[in-house]
This record gives C-alpha cells, structure tokens and sequence, in this order.
C-alpha cells in the first residue's frame, strides 16, 4: 500500500500552538523516507529555530549526546564549517581548545577543521552546546546547516523529542503545500 504523504502531512497543518502529536516519530519515519530532502532539511531547520523549542545549543548537545561518533563529527563539522577562523581561534579551554589547536594547521589552508568520528567521541556535549550557541551568534544559517545534515540523518532528528518533530511536521507539511 502506497504512502498518502499528503493526507498523513494534512494532520499537522491544523494543529493549536503547543499541541504535540502522538504519533510523530512514526509519522516522521514515514515523512523522512518520502519527503524531498530538501522540504525535510528545511521543516526540521524551522523547528530548531522555533520559540516553542529548547535553544540550539540544547537540543544539538542532546542530540549529540546520543549520536554515533560519526554522526558526531558530522555535526561538529557542520558547526565549525559555520564559524570563521577568527572565531575558532577565539575558542579556547578544554577537550574542543585542545583540539582545535591540534588542528590549527588545517585552518590555514581549508578554514575549517575536519573532525574525525574519534575525534568527536573526545568531545562533551557541554562543549558542543556551547560550540553551537558560538555559531548561532554568528552565522544564522547554522538552523539550515544543521537541517539538511539532520535530513541526511533523520534517526537524530527523533531524540529531538515529540514537541520539536510535531513543529518540523507541520512545517513539512506547509512546504509540500504549496
């Protein structure tokens, strides 16, 4: 039996403010598998920016914390790649200064460090929330840089939690309307 994407989409369209969906992270496995990437990317991009969610660096620490290490690194990666070196370099203290500094040589030439899974696994999540309250201060396109990383990934996206995948369904399913 083939998937009514629309009609499952249309049950989050009229929602009240507030109001979670029981379903959702079944719906959304359902979503993540026909949904365009990029109308995913963007929903879940729209709920990590939205009011009735924690701050970005909050869920992305606990999103992290729960993540593979290669899944890490490809969210670390995606936030440093928002941060220009003068901002990395600005970083210090820690397990995130350490390795930074360890791979100063690569922000010469690239302008942003390429972490490996080990070498994620070697960062906290408290460094990483802070990692990401940095780049949210300044490159506001972090939101879709992590959005399309997370629609790559959408098994991440379900640790968000039933109120943030309520708010990206219904925001899929405004961008598939129209």
């Amino acid at each position: 039996m083939a998937l009514d994407l629309g009609g499952l989409l249309s049950k989050y369209l009229n929602l009240p403010a507030g109001q979670q969906a029981p379903d959702a992270e079944d719906h959304f496995d359902q979503v993540a598998q026909h949904a365009p990437p990029e109308v995913l990317g963007q929903g879940i991009s729209d709920a990590l920016r939205s009011d009735s969610t924690p701050p970005l660096g909050q869920m992305v620490s606990d999103v992290y914390a729960k993540a593979e290490p290669h899944e890490q690194a490809g969210m670390l990666n995606q936030i440093l790649g928002s941060l220009g070196p003068g901002v990395l370099s600005s970083l210090g203290g820690g397990a995130l200064g350490g390795l930074l500094g360890q791979l100063g040589g690569q922000l010469a030439g690239s302008g942003a460090p390429r972490i490996t899974p080990q070498q994620a696994s070697q960062i906290s999540p408290q460094q990483v929330q802070d990692l990401a309250n940095h780049a949210e201060q300044h490159d506001s396109g972090i939101f879709d840089k992590l959005g399309s990383f997370y629609a790559q990934n959408p098994q991440l996206v379900k640790t968000l939690g039933t109120a943030a995948l309520t708010i990206a369904m219904a925001n899929i399913a405004g961008r598939m309307k129209r």
